[in-house]
């Protein structure tokens, strides 16, 4: 189902059926408003965004180690983000499919119905505003039900389900609006307005890279360049790709041509490696031969999802688009360069060792929950702003200090 269509439905269906389900279930709701807010099987709902899947771990570590058995629901095409870190067992991931009406709506009844299987008892939407996952919440069985509240904010109306209603705080990176909704819903029910904070820094936990998927890895790149050999060459890897979702974020191919063109003449020890989908490969092959050098390497549709850690921890850095790899990214130490237009990185900034590159024009952030993050502007100038050459000024010192450790050593 394409991405206009699921926000069509989400709007117009779900605030009805929202607000049925309010009426049918206000009477039951007054009644059990002190109830019980213990918890031990906790659902998390998080379905079209991969990266959010990453931003929200260290939340979920937390409640892990209060004793909570963890479950997650997702769309199926975004699973594999959860297999990164393995912090919800696969047995309790359950994967709904957005083909079209019909298979999001048998796959969401199987869904109630394994959530009864498995004593659900509380559950933490990390959706923004979203009606259908508000109803899956409510239909769910679960006593506890925790999300974003729009408080008294206008146009965001999902049915006020929730029992551990939070406000959600736009100008807090959306890690810490996690970490503070997870920690709300183990407190007193019904308080939107949460007075206790942390002051720890958000940390991603690291992947452990496999040994085996390495060679694997090592193996397909040396099917791509005869000439690769790891500790020779110094991987660059170049995601020119964003997702359906929001095609604004996509910078401009003959930028990135350029900017590949430059690291490629004054680095002789570099090869650039254009990552991506097996759908992107044709896309990241008209990039290859703009380039026009045979030390660009289209690898779009060669690796694995469970071979990205393997080659992040091969690779010297990443530039990116704002979107999954940069997050997937963030499991390793690889350092991730990633160009920002329509979001910001203050709310939606990599955890990991990144460095956001950001215009920062005065329309931009121009997407939001509020917006569903839905936005009309078809003249992204908030990237058109963002020169070759201030990109290569930004990663030129990280291949500079690696290449003098490289001599050194």
């Amino acid at each position: 189902m394409k991405v206009d269509t699921m926000r069509w439905v989400d709007r117009y269906a779900g605030v009805p059926i929202c607000f049925l389900l309010r009426l049918i279930f206000w009477p039951m709701d007054r009644l059990r408003r002190n109830q019980n807010t213990n918890s031990k099987n906790v659902l998390f709902i998080e379905l079209s965004e991969m990266g959010s899947a990453i931003l929200a771990d260290p939340a979920m570590r937390w409640l892990k180690e209060q004793g909570k058995t963890l479950h997650f629901v997702i769309f199926d095409k975004n699973v594999a983000s959860l297999h990164l870190l393995n912090t919800i067992e696969k047995d309790n991931v359950f994967l709904i499919k957005p083909d079209n009406l019909f298979t999001l709506a048998i796959s969401s009844l199987k869904f109630l119905i394994w959530c009864r299987k498995k004593n659900i008892d509380s559950v933490i939407d990390l959706e923004l505003f979203s009606r259908f996952t508000a109803i899956l919440s409510r239909l769910s069985g679960a006593d506890n039900r925790a999300g974003f509240d729009r408080v008294h904010e206008e146009g965001l109306y999902r049915g006020d389900h929730l029992t551990h209603p939070v406000m959600y705080n736009p100008h807090t990176h959306i890690s810490r609006n996690f970490m503070t909704l997870v920690r709300a819903s183990q407190n007193n029910p019904h308080q939107p307005y949460q007075k206790d904070g942390f002051d720890e820094a958000i940390k991603l936990a690291r992947a452990e890279v496999d040994e085996g998927l390495q060679e694997s890895v090592v193996g397909k790149l040396k099917s791509i360049c005869s000439d690769f050999e790891p500790g020779k060459q110094r991987l660059v890897l170049v995601n020119p790709n964003a997702s359906d979702l929001l095609p604004q974020r996509r910078w401009m191919q003959d930028r990135y041509v350029e900017v590949i063109q430059s690291l490629l003449a004054e680095y002789s020890d570099i090869l650039v490696v254009i990552t991506g989908a097996p759908g992107e490969r044709a896309e990241a092959q008209v990039l290859k031969e703009r380039t026009d050098s045979e030390r660009c390497l289209n690898s779009a549709g060669v690796f694995e999802f469970r071979e990205l850690v393997p080659l992040y921890s091969l690779s010297e850095l990443m530039l990116s688009n704002d979107s999954g790899p940069p997050h997937f990214a963030s499991v390793t130490e690889l350092k991730t360069f990633v160009i920002f237009g329509p979001e910001t990185p203050a709310l939606y900034g990599a955890l990991g060792n990144s460095t956001p590159i950001y215009a920062g024009l005065p329309c931009s952030p121009c997407v939001s929950a509020g917006n569903h993050r839905k936005t009309s502007c078809v003249d992204n100038q908030c990237l058109k702003a963002i020169q070759p050459s201030h990109v290569l000024e930004v990663i030129r010192p990280a291949l500079d200090q690696s290449g003098l450790i490289m001599k050194a050593g």
